[in-house]
């Protein structure tokens, strides 16, 4: 047996070596990779700098209650979120695509409506002045129904004890809810 292994393995072809050509190729591509690396974390924190300035430029405006950010891509929008976390504000992102889409900063004590951000969801710019007509109109709405769902009583169309009184009788309902002695059948035995 172990001859036949040994004269198969001796027939196979020996793998490839790598030569000095292929060892420099991979050593520059390393090389490459880690540059490109390097140059990306040091555009990370460039932008993570310049994100930070921003945000404690809005928090130590008084003015100011709500900060949009340009369009940026996601990992971008992720460091944002981070810095808004730590610095206590509230982060939204808003936008349909992904190339579109930006971050919405606000204090936390200035907190978006769920009406405020649903119109940046939908890509509407927000205006408190149409948002509490809308409220108004709203209310005044829920107001006249309310109303006129009291006015309207409901009334069935039949008596269910005359629907009935075919069958049990008008006597037998009241003899049975007076007849309280216990029932032997459920363990209830004489008292």
């Amino acid at each position: 047996m172990a001859d036949l292994l040994g004269s198969i393995l001796n027939s196979m072809e020996k793998p490839p070596s790598v030569g000095e050509k292929e060892k420099k190729l991979a050593k520059e591509r390393k090389a490459k990779l880690e540059k490109m690396k390097e140059d990306d974390r040091k555009r990370k924190n460039a932008f993570r700098e310049k994100i930070e300035e921003r945000i404690n430029a809005f928090i130590n405006d008084s003015k100011e209650t709500r900060l949009k950010l340009e369009n940026m891509d996601k990992m971008c929008r992720s460091i944002v979120h981070d810095i808004a976390d730590v610095a206590g504000l509230t982060s939204f992102s808003f936008g349909l695509t992904d190339d579109e889409r930006y971050v919405m900063l606000f204090k936390k004590e200035y907190a978006p409506t769920d009406d405020e951000l649903e119109a940046y969801r939908r890509g509407e710019e927000w205006n408190p002045e149409i948002a509490k007509e809308k409220a108004r109109l709203k209310e005044l709405e829920e107001a006249e129904l309310s109303s006129t769902s009291k006015k309207e009583k409901f009334v069935p169309a039949t008596n269910y004890r005359d629907k009935y009184k075919k069958l049990i009788g008008e006597e037998s309902a009241k003899e049975a809810a007076h007849n309280l002695t216990p029932n032997k059948q459920f363990g209830f035995g004489e008292f």
